[in-house]
């Protein structure tokens, strides 16, 4: 594709109706072994709660897990949803992980529960101090990871130096990181309308630091590659269905094999309001997934694409990410 930017991986865990999480962990294992010998830069998940079909909550555990079945490809949270936990608690839980897998681990931040509600209360009580305090807790949070003494220090994780990247959907976190000097990762795989904004806000704004001397921004999004055109859209019809129940107002519970006519299955109006909220999706064979890429490169220049492909076939979807790999190299 380009000389400069790196390919990544954002995995959700998803259990398939037929399965259960085991048979999903078994999945993202060997897809991140599948994706390591492809080449690809790093493999993340992302932290949700109390939703049956996606099975990254417990999200550390999750890349211990992911980072013991694979050796050299960077594992890490796209991102850990900081408000739900303690700052310490998160500093020990990377600070242990970076000390099983030296510098592998990467620890991406976002501000959103990552769930619904009622699972945020019983996730944390006080989630409204928690979510206007999240600069701040950013900050002590990178503070346990630094050498500088303190009473309280993160053990394993003090002196680390585990790398952060700050996740959103907005322009709060591109702020954010601009100002923290920190990389910033946006989330146009399901929020596309505010992305050139936050990046132009982030790279404008940024101030070098002693984790980044120049603005570093990733860009999500999601992807089916097959042989045809015709196959690609036929498996992207499971993430259309998934995002078509919750614009019915449900949540991402929906698993489904791919369809042969979606408009069977949604109205016209549905149809628009699913397509704008998946309007960065790759979807098609190399040649034409190839030329959209590099036309949406040529006007975000990320400097990283991350991928997720919610494709429903395990074997079709490490094949997605064997077809992209080739048409960016």
């Amino acid at each position: 594709m380009n000389g400069k930017s790196l390919l990544s991986v954002l995995d959700l865990a998803p259990v398939r109706q037929d399965q259960t999480p085991r048979d999903a962990f078994e999945n993202s294992k060997q897809l991140v072994q599948h994706t390591e010998k492809l080449g690809y830069h790093r493999y993340w998940v992302a932290e949700h709660h109390n939703m049956q079909r996606i099975a990254s909550s417990a999200t550390a555990v999750l890349i211990g897990y992911l980072a013991g079945h694979s050796e050299k490809i960077r594992v890490g949270a796209g991102g850990v949803m900081l408000p739900n936990h303690a700052p310490l608690i998160i500093a020990e839980q990377f600070g242990t992980l970076e000390t099983m897998y030296p510098d592998r681990i990467d620890l991406g931040l976002g501000r959103a529960p990552g769930t619904d509600p009622v699972t945020t209360r019983a996730l944390r009580r006080d989630q409204m101090s928690s979510v206007n305090e999240f600069p701040d807790n950013v900050k002590e949070l990178m503070h346990y990871f630094s050498k500088e003494d303190s009473r309280v220090k993160a053990v394993p994780g003090h002196g680390l130096e585990v790398p952060v990247y700050l996740l959103g959907s907005s322009t709060y976190s591109a702020q954010l990181a601009a100002a923290l000097g920190l990389p910033f990762s946006f989330a146009s795989h399901f929020a596309p309308g505010e992305l050139f904004h936050a990046l132009r806000v982030y790279r404008e704004r940024f101030q070098p630091s002693e984790y980044l001397s120049e603005p570093y921004a990733m860009v999500t999004v999601n992807g089916a590659v097959a042989d045809t055109t015709e196959e690609a859209e036929r498996l992207a019809t499971t993430i259309k269905l998934k995002f078509l129940g919750m614009v019915r107002g449900g949540r991402a519970e929906i698993d489904t094999a791919p369809v042969d006519n979606i408009d069977e299955y949604w109205t016209e109006f549905e149809k628009h309001q699913v397509l704008n909220m998946l309007k960065y999706s790759f979807v098609g064979d190399q040649t034409k997934v190839k030329k959209e890429l590099e036309e949406f490169y040529a006007e975000a220049k990320f400097d990283e694409l991350i991928v997720t492909s919610d494709i429903h076939d395990q074997e079709k979807r490490k094949y997605s990410y064997e077809l992209l790999a080739n048409l960016w190299n």
